[in-house]
């Protein structure tokens, strides 16, 4: 019985993405066409690699609500070097460089001065929006060069060039977390963080590399996001950690640490995605999406808890 009911929440992301994409395609003629999915996978590509992330620290234990600051300081820094002269390479790797920068903040002022991971990452969520806004004056960064729209919306033998990003993105990190030390560590340092330690391993230097890889995927997402938008947004990410977080939950990664996976972090990502694109075409309140995300987050940690409840009775 505690099998089977593991076996249909482990199942129940997949079947809610594909009962989703059921249901759109005969609510809408124009959900099912190459147009609107090639725009539902570049829409979705920047909170699925954020997600990719957020997995690894989720696993771990931890919780980074700063991302959505960091895509923005990232992105700005990035557009503004490429507009300074850099080359569009030389600002993806400022970009890059900076969302690995904010990575290693939070994993080091976690682990260093003693402090939860919630309040470590609000803080530095107001520290990168502030020095956002004073490097940029709040202004968005503009002229930048008409191919760097190649990393978000171009194509690669008819495939979305940035579907290819995500891909890549998703194999090192499946690869990380199921083929190395790190991996291994993470989903031990998730699950009991004591135990962790008494077992000999460096939980602080396996947290910080976790927080530092999150902030280098966020690195990755700001520069497809700033390429689509053909500008640097200092006020861009918003609320976006919350769609991160939502996207590692639903796949059923669990707060409390130990659990998640890339392949449910990605349909999680998609199954927002789509309830996004599908507000849309069928004239649905976009605020109405918050509401039902909030939902769909208390839903997935309460049946998480009723799942461990019941393995543990």
């Amino acid at each position: 019985m505690k099998f089977r009911f593991d076996m249909v929440q482990k199942l129940l992301p997949f079947l809610s993405l594909i009962s989703l994409f059921l249901f759109l395609s005969i609510a809408s003629p124009h959900f099912l066409t190459a147009v609107n999915l090639s725009s539902v996978v570049r829409q979705t590509a920047v909170i699925n690699i954020m997600a990719l992330g957020m997995t690894l620290v989720i696993v771990s234990g931890g919780i980074d609500l700063s991302v959505g600051a960091i895509l923005a300081f990232s992105g700005t820094i990035g557009t503004m070097c490429i507009v300074s002269g850099w080359g569009i390479g030389g600002g993806i790797l400022a970009g890059l460089m900076c969302g690995l920068a904010w990575g290693l903040a939070n994993g080091v002022l976690t682990t260093s001065i003693k402090i939860p991971p919630f309040i470590v990452t609000l803080g530095t969520l107001g520290i990168a929006r502030g020095l956002t806004l004073i490097i940029s004056d709040g202004l968005p960064v503009v002229g930048l060069p008409r191919e760097f729209s190649f990393l978000g919306e171009g194509t690669f033998l008819g495939v979305p060039f940035v579907l290819l990003v995500l891909l890549f993105c998703a194999v090192l990190t499946y690869l990380t977390l199921h083929a190395t030390k790190l991996g291994r560590y993470t989903y031990a340092i998730g699950s009991n963080k004591e135990a962790a330690i008494y077992a000999g391993i460096p939980v602080a230097k396996y947290t910080v590399a976790v927080y530092a890889i999150s902030g280098m995927l966020t690195g990755i997402a700001s520069m497809i996001e700033a390429s689509r938008l053909m500008t640097g947004q200092p006020t861009a990410g918003q609320g976006y950690e919350l769609l991160v977080i939502a996207a590692v939950v639903i796949g059923g990664g669990s707060l409390t640490g130990g659990e998640g996976s890339v392949v449910g972090t990605l349909i999680g990502a998609f199954i927002m995605g789509l309830l996004a694109n599908g507000s849309d075409l069928l004239g649905i309140n976009p605020y109405l999406q918050q509401a039902i995300i909030g939902t769909v987050i208390i839903a997935a940690v309460a049946l998480d808890g009723a799942r461990k409840r019941r393995f543990s009775a």
